[in-house]
């Protein structure tokens, strides 16, 4: 198997998990687990079930903490870098579900200065502009108001700069090149970074002034960052915050890595593309588990697991398990074509993003209510 990569800035090559829990030293979450969460929520989110969520550090004491009757709060963000794509939404409808079943408090950070420090040509314009764009998808996906918190680095800067400072002091040079590869010629505001995004794990236990659990859900490729803030916390008296983690949403065309605002747009679905955009680029780019011809599709039927649009369903669109696998018995069969499976995923995200695209609008008369107030 080609030789794979994952970092917080960037995914290459086919990714094996199993490597990856091995190599990151998280832990596959176990029909044990997912039974412990099941007793706490009733039932299983759909992530859960079919494994797109399929790591953590940490989540048994988190489970503990909280039936001791000391709840959790959730952390995750977005460092705004350009326009939000399917890829992004798929954490945040977990961290969402997480919400609703906990009754947590999310704080969402969004560190503006991420990729200015990170990528050579954005300007910190740039990044305002899809900061504020990029609230809308989140607000979008209804969180509640009154227990979701944005957090802007440049924004809160008075609110979390001591904090960052405290986290910095525990922190070398060779802590930071060995986690993220950094060198001599790597900006000293790079390496300063992490340091401001481990505040969020403990900020709420700042100002409750008592410490509180975090859990953090997140895509896998960002574990390194809170490896860092794990290790840390404990040192300034703080818990270590637990996390799950998530697969990537494959781009279209079915090549490695993940779905990325950065790569050609057709590889990608973004919340704001049209109906018309979505058919284009679902019937043209996605890439195909069917055969070469439909008479030897029909002998010898489809390849569900190479499938982009199965994949789609499977991760993101068909949260029904029956539907999915009458689905997936269909175009193994060859019963289902190719071209019909598009045509079922086109109908699920065309469905999906007129409703996300309606409360989007919606959105933008809200962001005040989720910025949080600290001054």
């Amino acid at each position: 198997m080609k030789k794979f990569s994952v970092t917080p800035w960037s995914v290459s090559g086919n990714v094996d998990y199993d490597k990856l829990i091995k190599e990151f030293g998280i832990e596959a979450i176990n029909e044990k687990l997912l039974e412990r969460i099941k007793k706490q929520t009733r039932d299983l989110h759909f992530m859960l079930r079919r494994k797109v969520f399929f790591a953590h550090r940490d989540l048994p004491r988190i489970l503990d903490e909280y039936e001791k009757g000391n709840k959790f709060f959730l952390y995750t963000g977005r460092a705004p870098s350009g326009k939000v794509h399917l890829g992004h939404l798929l954490p945040w409808i977990f961290t969402k579900w997480l919400q609703d079943k906990f009754g947590a408090e999310l704080w969402f950070q969004f560190p503006d200065e991420e990729k200015f420090l990170f990528k050579k040509n954005l300007s910190f314009k740039e990044i305002e502009n899809f900061l504020n764009d990029n609230m809308l998808d989140v607000i979008a996906l209804g969180f509640n108001p009154k227990k979701t918190f944005f957090i802007v680095d440049t924004i809160h800067a008075n609110l979390m700069y001591k904090e960052a400072c405290k986290v910095a002091k525990k922190i070398t040079f060779s802590m930071v090149k060995s986690s993220f590869g950094f060198n001599e010629t790597t900006n000293i505001g790079a390496i300063f970074y992490t340091s401001m995004q481990a505040v969020p794990a403990f900020l709420p236990s700042i100002l409750k002034k008592r410490n509180i659990p975090c859990l953090i859900p997140h895509a896998v490729d960002q574990d390194p960052h809170f490896r860092l803030t794990r290790d840390i916390l404990p040192k300034l008296g703080y818990y270590k915050p637990a996390s799950i983690q998530c697969s990537f949403l494959p781009p279209l065309s079915g090549t490695q890595g993940k779905m990325s605002s950065s790569k050609l747009e057709q590889e990608t679905v973004f919340t704001i593309d049209s109906p018309e955009e979505v058919e284009m680029k679902i019937k043209k780019y996605a890439f195909s588990g069917g055969r070469a011809t439909i008479k030897e599709h029909r002998e010898k039927g489809g390849i569900p697991e190479k499938d982009i649009s199965f994949q789609y369903l499977r991760m993101f669109f068909e949260p029904d398990d029956e539907k999915l696998k009458a689905i997936y018995e269909n175009y193994k069969s060859g019963k289902l074509l190719t071209n019909e499976l598009k045509e079922i995923l086109i109908e699920k995200i065309n469905s999906f993003l007129k409703e996300h695209q309606r409360k989007r609008e919606l959105a933008k008369k809200q962001i005040g209510k989720f910025l949080f107030k600290s001054f």
